[in-house]
């Protein structure tokens, strides 16, 4: 911002265990790619920063670490998958290539150990003829195609997390169960633990155990999914639900349209006020809403929300 700074995250703090799947859903501007920048390190230079607060992973809090620490867990300890592979892809460069540079760097093996590597994972990925297709470039490879070599680079060294930002962007829906079914299977082999970035709660219910939903920089309901998608207890969250279409063999007379939430998410400048972020766009919002920031309400050990009509709903 020209005019100062603004806290995109605020006051953003959850848990993941090993081996557990979770899920942070919510409108572009929301947040989500940004939390997981912040944690690989990778926030734009001069831009970003994480202001106050710690990453901890594996006992080492990832904020104080020096960039040579983060090199080292980047892609090694923590993978990620971005959200566009023709653009995450180096062009001049085969996948196979690509894929072994990882290995390489960080597992300390020879040219011909890590060509044989990269080979197996595009085989573990499901590319077919993968001694082939290691020679081939990006530019040769379908868009779901780019995306399993995206997912073989962010698990070359069987990190203990995997972030994926919008995995199935732009795929269609036969090539997203392709690769939601995927990364299902790998996450079995490996416990690898995940963190899915989405704006489709139909994704967050295949593929995550646990949800955070954000708006405006902040977390406005956390929770398994089951029990959120069922008992959503901010308006935020029940707004993302009836949004999703139902396919169903007559129309009621409710569901003649699609339905939406109105409005848009507030400017940067709006971020951190102390009051509910979400009040111009709820038709439960209440002069306190506009005025105070909600506090977090826990329904369960699991399940909070961060509206002050929560417990009303």
């Amino acid at each position: 911002m020209r005019a100062g700074v603004a806290p995109v995250i605020d006051d953003l703090s959850f848990e993941l265990a090993h081996g557990e799947s979770i899920s942070f859903v919510g409108e572009s501007g929301c947040g989500k790619s940004m939390t997981a920048l912040a944690i690989m390190g990778l926030l734009p230079e001069g831009i970003g920063r994480v202001a106050s607060g710690k990453i901890w992973f594996d006992g080492e809090d990832l904020v104080a670490a020096s960039p040579a620490r983060l090199r080292h867990i980047r892609g090694n300890k923590i993978g990620m998958i971005f959200q566009e592979p023709m653009t995450s892809l180096n062009p001049v460069y085969s996948v196979g290539e690509q894929i072994a540079e990882v290995l390489r760097e960080h597992q300390g093996l020879s040219r011909k150990a890590a060509w044989a590597e990269a080979i197996e994972l595009l085989d573990a990925v499901r590319i077919p003829n993968p001694e082939t297709r290691a020679t081939a470039y990006p530019f040769e490879m379908s868009g779901g195609q780019r995306q399993r070599v995206m997912i073989a680079i962010a698990l070359a060294c069987k990190p203990k997390i995997l972030i994926a930002d919008e995995p199935t962007t732009a795929l269609d829906v036969t090539v997203q169960a392709q690769i939601f079914d995927l990364l299902r299977d790998l996450r079995r082999q490996t416990g690898t633990s995940l963190i899915m970035i989405t704006h489709d709660m139909g994704a967050v219910a295949e593929m995550a155990e646990r949800m955070i939903v954000m708006y405006a920089g902040r977390k406005a309901e956390e929770g398994p999914v089951d029990k959120v998608i069922a008992h959503a207890r901010h308006p935020y969250t029940q707004g993302l639900i009836s949004c999703v279409p139902h396919l169903v063999a007559h129309l009621t007379e409710e569901r003649q349209d699609l339905n939406e939430v109105p409005g848009i998410v507030p400017g940067l400048a709006e971020f951190g006020q102390g009051r509910c972020l979400f009040a111009s766009r709820c038709a439960r919002a209440t002069e306190r809403c506009l005025t105070t920031r909600p506090e977090e309400i826990a329904f369960s050990d699991v399940h909070r929300s961060a509206c002050w009509h929560a417990e009303g709903m």
